[in-house]
């Protein structure tokens, strides 16, 4: 199921905005950018979808300072590498807080994605298609979709990708926090530890591929990396509190609900202190939070 809509139904209004110079439109509401704020990248889980007050909300109420949800629906490296107006703003942030994506929604050479809607495929590329010949790839238009058909068809082809895939994430990672500027918090947010289910060929544990060792490759780049793995009474909890249409039901089962989002709220808390405290000097530091 496709949830990346910007807006959703009634009764949880989004507030849709912009921020001047990007073309993309972000949760509200409307942040004044002429002060300090904290930036927060992400996906699907940042933006806060089907949650009244996602993560980013909750970091504002306990810190005091403005917190900018730059979170955008199904996002990978792409977008947020891709949008001059976002780099800008994230640039004069006084901390960035990056949440992992998973490792599917990016262009790599296999195949391409949509440079905004990073989990819209676009085309295979030639190395693809040589290695499914069998494939006719214009019945597919989501990443996950095609991965999973393709796990299904041929799992040994299928860890070639696979393995491409982890591998150009570690790169756009590296090189996205490189360019953020201010001090990156990464922050790790799932259901599962890095260790869990990575390693296994399909594409359903989210953030999807990403291993411990890919996060190690990352994390030394950024000021901190917070591991915020949501507790089992959070997970028990399943959609409760989350605001959706029946339509919406399975992709609401998806995602974090409010008792995960206060978790990652609370991981994040002590941490941002420090930095915001300590400035652009600190040194890479691995924060758990249980």
């Amino acid at each position: 199921m496709n949830h990346d809509t910007a807006k959703g139904p009634a009764p949880l209004d989004y507030e849709p905005c912009g921020y001047a110079g990007s073309n993309l439109v972000f949760r509200g509401p409307r942040q004044c950018l002429a002060t300090d704020y904290v930036a927060f990248l992400g996906g699907s889980e940042t933006y806060g979808r089907f949650i009244r007050r996602p993560f980013p909300a909750l970091v504002e109420d306990g810190l005091g300072m403005a917190c900018v949800n730059f979170g955008w629906p199904n996002a990978g490296p792409d977008v947020m590498l891709g949008d001059p107006g976002l780099e800008r703003h994230v640039a004069r942030a006084r901390a960035v807080v990056l949440q992992v994506p998973g490792a599917l929604n990016l262009s790599n050479r296999f195949y391409r994605v949509h440079p905004r809607r990073n989990d819209r495929f676009l085309r295979a590329m030639r190395p693809m298609q040589s290695l499914f010949p069998d494939v006719d790839f214009t019945e597919y238009a989501f990443t996950r979709h095609l991965l999973k058909s393709l796990q299904g068809m041929a799992p040994d082809r299928f860890d070639l990708v696979r393995d491409e895939l982890r591998t150009a994430w570690v790169e756009r990672m590296i090189d996205l926090v490189h360019r953020i500027g201010p001090p990156v918090i990464l922050l790790w947010f799932a259901a599962r530890l890095p260790e869990r289910g990575a390693q296994r060929p399909d594409v359903t544990y989210d953030p999807a591929f990403v291993t411990r060792a890919m996060l190690e490759g990352v994390a030394p780049h950024a000021a901190r990396f917070v591991e915020v793995t949501t507790s089992a009474a959070a997970q028990k909890m399943g959609t409760r509190g989350m605001i959706f249409t029946p339509e919406e039901a399975e992709a609401a089962r998806c995602l974090p609900g409010p008792a995960a989002h206060e978790e990652a709220a609370l991981g994040l808390l002590p941490v941002l202190r420090e930095v915001l405290d300590m400035g652009e000097g600190t040194d890479a530091q691995h924060v758990v939070a249980r």
